[in-house]
């Protein structure tokens, strides 16, 4: 028998071969996996980050707009850097930096581009640009961060920032991608939506130098990003700035309302910040610089302060008890000190007479008789009934929960319910003489500015309000506002009891807010001092005017500055001559609240 030893080598040989022809077929036509990670590393997914829409005041002012901004980005296995220092000195980033931001891009992928460096200035690209053909890998990506023409309106309009993890969690959508920006406070957030736009995404050839060599299949698979839709505020600029150049140095809010539609047109949280902190690349040391600052600049007093209401809190009790029967135009009660402490003024007073002096004993007596109306034989009981009864009707103000602004984080104030008292004093160890506070607005009762100035809409308009908001069109379209913000809400009181009200309200200006009288305007308005039991009291005060045709409604709440009619009452009286004049006619009084030395 023959050698068979050749035949068998080339079987083996022509077994090996086939077996390694079939894997290669599998490889290149079967199987295109390998096929893809070779295209993914000469082609890059460019995302096309859309511009923010703008935002107008309610004028067609210009509030906010968009400044191109720059990120490197890297790709990190086409990565090349022979003259380290170099590198770092032209990128102006340190060693450790590059090292660390090399490091995430590589541990993310290294195939897939993601960003070296953020937020290159326009100046900064054009130093870098020529030199970036050096650095294989590397190449730039063009988005946009906020700026603020006229530094106005920070708590309002709020900002943006890069989304957190816990954000990009709850994504359901999938939309955003890490280091991306989206408004976190303000209307920035709340119409997130609509203010962010499409994202767009190119795909471009390079070669291994990372050398842009034109769009992928002439950009067949590319599409393109739309910009946010824009948003007209109800702000308006001039009144906010104004508003914004008083409160300077001071403490508090202001918030100014049009009557008839719930329009914001003013929101001024101090002290107050530049918006233009919170953008580009110092961001975030900004960010601590302000969050650690014990004046609590970034807090949104207008809608997340809680105060007692003072004083102007009797408008309210006034009414309830006009409604209900309890207390007539003609209901007079002596002027008595050994109830509740008061100031000098005639007595004994009628409602009239009482809201125009602010009679602390009148409200003493009037809520006694709102609250015990003897519908049970349990003193204890009836107390109890009456309070809760009493508590369902102010809620109907707009009281004791948010009101439903378009922004997050909106406090709702409190107005106690008999739950309350049973917890801290045990159930039947409570009675009027407990409670007796909440008639003049101190005690327990908590509301916000917002809800004041919302308070005194419901008074120019006779009893309704419409929930205030701060947008008043989405791409130049009213009707695309939310509907809840154009219905009208009822408080429960009969309109004829309001006639009373404001008549009161104008004369009070003259007794205790004479500060505020504005020659050839009538001002409607109630002052209130909301004790302090930290320092100096509270200056108060919500207006309305004209009083005959109301265009205006404001709310002033200076901390630590005494009378309501001195600090808050000037302020209020100078925003609403501003406003319908659009001139100053009293510089003194100006000069006045600008100096801020309210106490002396």
């Amino acid at each position: 028998m023959k050698d068979q030893r050749p035949v068998v080598i080339l079987i083996f040989i022509f077994l090996v071969s086939v077996i390694l022809l079939t894997k290669l077929f599998m490889i290149q036509v079967v199987d295109d996996s390998f096929m893809k990670r070779a295209e993914s590393n000469a082609i890059q997914r460019i995302v096309d980050h859309p511009y923010r829409g703008l935002v107008y005041d309610r004028n067609g002012k210009l509030l906010v707009f968009n400044n191109p901004i720059f990120d490197v980005m890297i790709v990190p296995k086409e990565f090349k850097v022979g003259d380290t220092a170099r590198f770092c000195e032209l990128f102006k980033i340190s060693k450790e930096q590059l090292i660390e931001s090399y490091t995430a891009a590589k541990k993310y992928s290294s195939v897939k581009p993601s960003t070296l460096i953020k937020q290159f200035s326009t100046r900064d690209f054009a130093r870098i640009q020529d030199f970036l053909v050096d650095y294989p890998g590397l190449f730039i990506t063009t988005r946009s961060v906020r700026s603020y023409p006229n530094a106005t309106a920070a708590h309002a309009l709020g900002y943006i920032g890069e989304i957190s993890a816990n954000q990009l969690e709850r994504d359901t959508l999938k939309y955003y991608a890490q280091g991306d920006y989206v408004g976190l406070s303000g209307m920035e957030r709340y119409y997130e939506n609509d203010l962010r736009g499409r994202k767009g995404v190119k795909y471009k050839m390079v070669n291994v130098r990372g050398v842009d060599k034109g769009p992928f299949k002439d950009g067949e698979y590319d599409t393109a990003s739309v910009a946010g839709k824009n948003i007209t505020s109800t702000i308006d600029m001039d009144l906010q700035l104004y508003g914004e150049m008083l409160m300077a140095g001071k403490t508090g809010s202001v918030v100014a309302i049009e009557p008839k539609t719930g329009e914001i047109l003013a929101m001024i949280s101090a002290p107050f910040y530049n918006p233009n902190d919170l953008t580009g690349a110092d961001f975030s040391k900004n960010y601590r610089k302000l969050n650690n600052d014990p004046s609590k600049p970034l807090f949104n007093r207008p809608i997340m302060a809680m105060y007692p209401p003072g004083s102007i809190f009797k408008i309210v009790q006034s009414l309830i008890g006009l409604q209900e029967g309890i207390l007539t135009p003609n209901t007079t009660f002596a002027c008595n000190r050994s109830l509740v402490a008061c100031h000098n003024h005639p007595s004994p007073v009628n409602l009239f007479g009482a809201i125009r002096n602010s009679c602390n004993p009148y409200y003493h007596q009037a809520f006694r008789m709102i609250i015990n109306q003897e519908v049970s034989s349990n003193t204890f009981k009836d107390t109890e009934i009456g309070l809760n009864a009493w508590r369902e009707k102010v809620l109907k103000f707009g009281l004791g929960s948010s009101l439903g602004v378009d922004m997050t984080n909106e406090k709702g104030g409190s107005i106690p319910s008999s739950k309350l008292y049973d917890r801290v004093y045990g159930e039947g160890h409570w009675k009027y003489s407990t409670i007796y506070s909440l008639s003049i607005g101190q005690g327990e009762l908590l509301v916000t500015p917002l809800q004041m100035a919302n308070l005194s809409a419901v008074f120019a308009n006779k009893g309704y309000y419409y929930t205030p908001h701060l947008i008043k069109a989405v791409d130049g379209d009213e009707t695309m506002i939310p509907a809840k913000y154009q219905i009208k809400h009822e408080v429960g009181i009969d309109a004829h009891h309001f006639d009373l009200i404001q008549d009161a309200m104008a004369e009070a200006i003259y007794g205790t807010a004479a500060r505020a009288v504005l020659k050839d305007i009538t001002i409607a308005g109630k002052t209130g001092t909301a004790q302090n039991p930290h320092g100096e009291d509270h200056s108060v005060f919500f207006a309305f005017a004209p009083k005959e045709d109301p265009k205006i409604a404001i709310a002033v709440y200076v901390e630590n500055a005494g009378w309501g009619g001195r600090a808050a009452a000037s302020t209020a009286s100078l925003m609403i001559e501003k406003y319908l004049r659009d001139s100053i006619t009293r510089p003194a009084l100006e000069e006045y609240v600008l100096a801020g030395n309210f106490i002396y």
